[in-house]
C-alpha cells in the first residue's frame, strides 16, 4: 500500500485530503512537525508528498529542497498561489507537479495515481532504500553517504556499515566483537587493527563535514557514537 504524506497546515483541508485519499486504499499521513518536515518525511517514508507553500516557519519551497537532498520521492505542490512564477519556483525547487486551490479532489487523485504509476510502476526504477537519522545526521543508504547541515560525504560500504551500527546505538557502547561481526563474515582471520583503521577513516570523513570527536573509544571494550554535533 502506498503512503501519501500531507503537508498542509489548514487542518480542515488536510483531513479532507486524507479522507478522500484513503477512499482509494492509500495510506495518508498528515504532517504535525512543521518545524522539521524533513524528519517527518523520514519517519513516514512516504511514496508521494502533497506539499503546501504557505507553512509555519519555513515555506514549502524550502522543505521541498530539504527532501530532495535525501529522496527523489514525487512531490505535488498544492497552494492558493496561482501566479505562474510560483509554479515555476515549485518546479525549480524540485517539485513534480502543481495544483492550485480551490482544487477538485478527483484531479488531485488523478495526479497522485499518475505519479505513483510512473515512479513505482512495473517499468520504474527500483524504489529508494530508506534514510536513517540521528539528531540531524542523515545516513543515505542508497548512496552510502552521510549528510550534516547540507554537507555530504561518501563512505565505503564498510565505513557506512560501521557508522550505521554506531548510529543505531547512539550513546551506547558497541563492542569491538559486534562491529567486527557486522563488517566481516569470518572474524577469525581479521586483524584487530583493521577495525581501528576503519574507525579512523570514518572519523576523518565526519570531520570533513564539520563533525568533530563523534566516535569515542572505550578502551578494551569498543566504541560509542557521541552526538557532539547536536547543538552545533
Amino acid at each position: 500500500m502506498h503512503t501519501i504524506l500531507i503537508v498542509e497546515d489548514d487542518v480542515k483541508i488536510a483531513f479532507m485530503l486524507k479522507e478522500h485519499i484513503e477512499k482509494y486504499e492509500y495510506r495518508a499521513h498528515i504532517a504535525e512537525q512543521f518545524d522539521d518536515i524533513k524528519k517527518e518525511f523520514i519517519k513516514c517514508r512516504p511514496h508521494l508528498v502533497l506539499l503546501d507553500i504557505n507553512l509555519p516557519r519555513f515555506d514549502g519551497f524550502y522543505w521541498c529542497r530539504q527532501i530532495r537532498t535525501i529522496s527523489l520521492c514525487p512531490i505535488i505542490f498544492i497552494s492558493a498561489r496561482s501566479h505562474e512564477m510560483n509554479q515555476i519556483m515549485a518546479i525549480e525547487n524540485g517539485g513534480d507537479d502543481y495544483i492550485t486551490k480551490p482544487f477538485n479532489f478527483d484531479l488531485v487523485m488523478a495526479k497522485i495515481k499518475s505519479l505513483l504509476r510512473r515512479t513505482y510502476g512495473p517499468y520504474a526504477a527500483p524504489a529508494e532504500p530508506h534514510v536513517y537519522e540521528v539528531s540531524g545526521l542523515y545516513l543515505l543508504y542508497d548512496r552510502h553517504m552521510v549528510q550534516w547541515k547540507e554537507k555530504t560525504i561518501e563512505l565505503t560500504k564498510k565505513e557506512f556499515t560501521l557508522l550505521e551500527r554506531l548510529a543505531k546505538k547512539s550513546g551506547k557502547i558497541v563492542s569491538r566483537e559486534e562491529l567486527l561481526e557486522s563488517l566481516w563474515d569470518d572474524t577469525e582471520f581479521v586483524d584487530d587493527n583493521t577495525l581501528s583503521v576503519n574507525i579512523t577513516r570514518v572519523r576523518k570523513k565526519l570531520q570533513q563535514i564539520g563533525i568533530e570527536q563523534a566516535i569515542e573509544t572505550v578502551r578494551g571494550v569498543g566504541y560509542k557514537l557521541v552526538e557532539t554535533w547536536r547543538d552545533s
